[in-house]
């Protein structure tokens, strides 16, 4: 069936059907008549005539893209009613016009596929997976490693020892052991260290070996795709995006690093989740080496054989191989021994909440005080869809949030708050979505839901489920399925966010309903569950849609799409609170935060100690930061989306010298950067010296700058990371963009009637 009223699609159709019949062509009653009657006379097809039938809600947007789609100056419609257009215009195929002269008719606000991130750097290769021809290239190049028995091992610069070796097995069938691994020994983690060298190439051959690194990872495509299959549990689609991000970390970071004028940290250990075995992994060891940095890197315990396959492929790109070594093993050998040895100058992470405050600690006593912790943690993200939202595109985006991965990514939606006066409907049409999805082996096309990653999650999704259906919250669960570990997707009547304490990292969505008077109580309670990662909202009213992102202490906002997915160097991600300590991943400040700090040390003056109550009493006293922007910048992307970068306060720094001079230093640039500052010394705001004690103790903070000695700040350092909550950088060093944090706002245009930008002129 094809509903068409321009003559250039009739006629592709008719060239394409040749003398088949099983087809026909639709209309719009009173739109297109003359073609049709045409048509059916002179090639003796068929045409079905339908008006479209509803009330004004379901009317209403339809007929507006309607007006929109024909209104086009582009339009066939439009063009075959302006008399000013001449029939052989109409009539030229459109195609062979821009190849002709694609410069003179080609709009400047819209970008080719491989170019939108600029000429600079080349965006990652795609496949469409609704072409067969695309289908069979995937399927020709993963066939051969359906059974292959993959291994990983240690991979240093000197021979590995290595420890016990395990299976590793599909979290969809456990019968499938998609290869073994071989856990990294105490003298492999010790020669790893011992052996590291930073990157001494300069920056124009290291992006050179990271590109053809990304080149390698395309032409490899049919492994990833496998591995992320079997070993990871991912649906194609999600393999799909996963190498495309490993590529895009891989292209970007290269670029960012010629940038730089800092010299590498030294030695950056990366600590990587399963979730996203490939991206975050690559992305973690793309930035440290783009800054020049050696990388110690420990994948997580579920997924070593898909790191193992990139780690070989970055050394055959070029990265030296005690530049970059491989560590497989349990968190808490390898992992703990990384975090607490003084030869580490810096920590990549991604995971949960609780491991990052254990490895900030575990640095805080161990690693020098200057050694950046980036971590991006978990989130309890949220969506509000009001009563002006369009159900049908609420309801799309809302399946992908929740359940697109099996729910097992950070930025997954797991509150879902509806207007009250349109709850029912959108949760009627979300059930009925739900059960248009499809379990099975992530293997195939036609799944998609796959498995939960391991037995423990499931058994523990499994009870928490079990405990709301006892107690009437169930809302709807799809049916069980037989192989592997699997949860169905299910949703949860709750109360608000307030009502869950954790993070829940499976297929769970959690319902609320609000009245319209109770929109800035959810935004309240929102920012009170104190996780600040990824927001999403589905409005049509402008005023609405800024408040929530003016009030909204969140990472990356969303607006009418889906809250998942990000973008590297399009949208940079990462966020604040619980959710994380900042600079984004795929952002214009990661790589600087992975190069050694410029500092004047100042030396301690003789004080007695400050009181915790004169110090909290006086932080209390301090203004908020402003939640206007510093500064913004628009970045790259695809046409149809605006991806809006800004920087914001950190929020309330406590100025601890440790001289007056230094104090007043500090001051002064927390409060270029926006923030509000309160100076602890000796002829400060509040005269006495900082304690650990008082810094353990104190709430309300946002940042704490000292510039004093190592030993010092060691103690200042642990007693931050000592605290409940959020980490609280130690700031040592006067770069601004350490008091600043970034926020990222993405917006569907093409749900709000188009984007202005592409009415530039041609």
């Amino acid at each position: 069936q094809f509903a068409t009223h321009n003559a250039h699609t009739v006629a592709a159709v008719l060239e394409m059907a040749g003398e088949a019949q099983d087809y026909e062509f639709q209309r719009l009653h009173g739109m297109g008549e003359n073609l049709h009657s045409i048509m059916m006379e002179q090639a003796k097809t068929r045409c079905r005539i339908y008006a479209p039938v509803g009330e004004h809600r379901d009317l209403l947007a339809y007929l507006v893209r309607r007006l929109l789609e024909n209104g086009a100056n582009s339009s066939f419609v439009n063009q075959i009613v302006d008399e000013s257009v001449p029939a052989s215009e109409v009539a030229t195929d459109p195609f062979l016009q821009v190849e002709k002269d694609r410069d003179a008719v080609q709009n400047p606000a819209v970008a080719a596929p491989s170019a939108i991130f600029g000429i600079e750097r080349k965006n990652a290769k795609g496949w469409d997976l609704t072409d067969t021809k695309d289908l069979a290239d995937i399927e020709a190049a993963r066939a051969p490693h359906r059974t292959t028995r993959f291994h990983a091992a240690p991979i240093l610069s000197a021979e590995a020892v290595g420890a016990e070796v395990a299976n590793v097995c599909s979290p969809y069938d456990p019968n499938d052991i998609v290869g073994t691994v071989t856990a990294a020994a105490t003298e492999d983690i010790e020669k790893a260290l011992a052996n590291a060298k930073p990157w001494a190439a300069n920056a124009e051959t290291r992006a050179d070996v990271l590109y053809k690194a990304s080149n390698l990872y395309e032409e490899h495509y049919g492994e990833f795709f496998a591995l992320a299959a079997r070993e990871a549990g991912k649906i194609l689609p999600d393999a799909v995006s996963e190498l495309r991000e490993a590529v895009d970390f891989l292209r970007y970071y290269g670029e960012q690093a010629k940038q730089l004028s800092d010299s590498a940290c030294g030695t950056i250990a990366c600590i990587s989740p399963w979730n996203f075995p490939l991206a975050i992994f690559t992305g973690q060891i793309a930035g440290a080496l783009a800054a020049g940095n050696a990388v110690i890197a420990k994948p997580a315990e579920q997924t070593p054989l898909i790191a193992a396959q990139a780690v070989a492929l970055l050394h055959e790109a070029g990265v030296p191989r005690d530049v970059l070594q491989l560590l497989p093993g349990a968190g808490r050998t390898v992992g703990a021994a990384l975090s607490s040895d003084p030869r580490i100058d810096g920590l990549c992470f991604t995971g949960s909440t609780p491991t990052a405050q254990h490895i900030n600690l575990s640095m805080a006593k161990s690693l020098s005080p200057t050694a950046p912790l980036i971590a991006e943690t978990g989130g309890l993200n949220a969506m509000i869809v009001d009563s002006t939202a369009l159900p049908e595109q609420a309801v799309r985006d809302i399946l992908v949030s929740a359940f697109q991965s099996a729910g097992q990514r950070c930025s997954s939606l797991r509150v879902l708050y509806l207007q009250d006066d349109i709850a029912a409907g959108v949760s009627k049409m979300l059930f009925g979505a739900m059960d248009e999805l499809r379990a099975g082996n992530p293997w195939d096309i036609s799944t998609d839901t796959g498995p939960i990653i391991d037995e423990l999650a499931e058994r523990r999704f499994a009870e928490y489920i079990d405990a709301a259906r006892r107690d009437g919250r169930l809302m709807k669960q799809l049916a069980a399925h037989g192989s592997g570990h699997y949860i169905p997707p299910t949703v949860l009547e709750v109360g608000g966010i307030g009502d869950l304490h954790e993070e829940i990292f499976g297929p769970v969505l959690h319902i609320a309903t609000f009245a319209t008077g109770e929109i800035e109580q959810v935004v309240e309670d929102i920012n009170a569950s104190g996780f600040g990662l990824t927001f999403g909202v589905h409005s049509r009213i402008d005023d609405r849609v800024q408040e929530f992102i003016d009030k909204l202490a969140v990472g990356n906002i969303y607006v009418n799409r889906n809250q998942v997915g990000a973008v590297v160097g399009s949208q940079p991600f990462g966020g604040e609170g619980l959710s994380g300590t900042g600079p984004k991943a795929g952002g214009p400040e990661y790589l600087s935060r992975l190069t050694k700090m410029k500092r004047e040390v100042f030396a301690d003056p003789d004080d007695s100690p400050a009181l915790l109550q004169d110090v909290q009493k006086a932080l209390d006293r301090l203004k908020r930061p402003s939640s206007i922007p510093l500064g913004a910048e628009t970045l790259p992307g695809p046409t149809g989306e605006s991806n809006r970068l800004s920087t914001f306060a950190r929020g309330k720094v406590l100025c601890l010298g440790p001289t007056l001079v230094a104090a007043n230093a500090q001051k002064g640039i927390a409060e270029a950067a926006g923030c509000t500052a309160l100076r602890l010394v000796a002829g400060g705001d509040i005269t006495g010296t900082a304690t650990a004690e008082v810094l353990r103790e104190l709430s309300g903070l946002g940042a704490v700058v000292y510039w004093g000695n190592e030993a010092t700040a060691r103690a200042f350092r642990t007693a931050l990371a000592e605290r409940a909550g959020p980490l609280i950088l130690l700031i040592m060093d006067s770069d601004p963009a350490r008091f600043t944090l970034e926020r990222h706002v993405c917006i569907d245009t093409t749900a709000s009637g188009g984007n202005a930008e592409l009415l530039a002129s041609v």
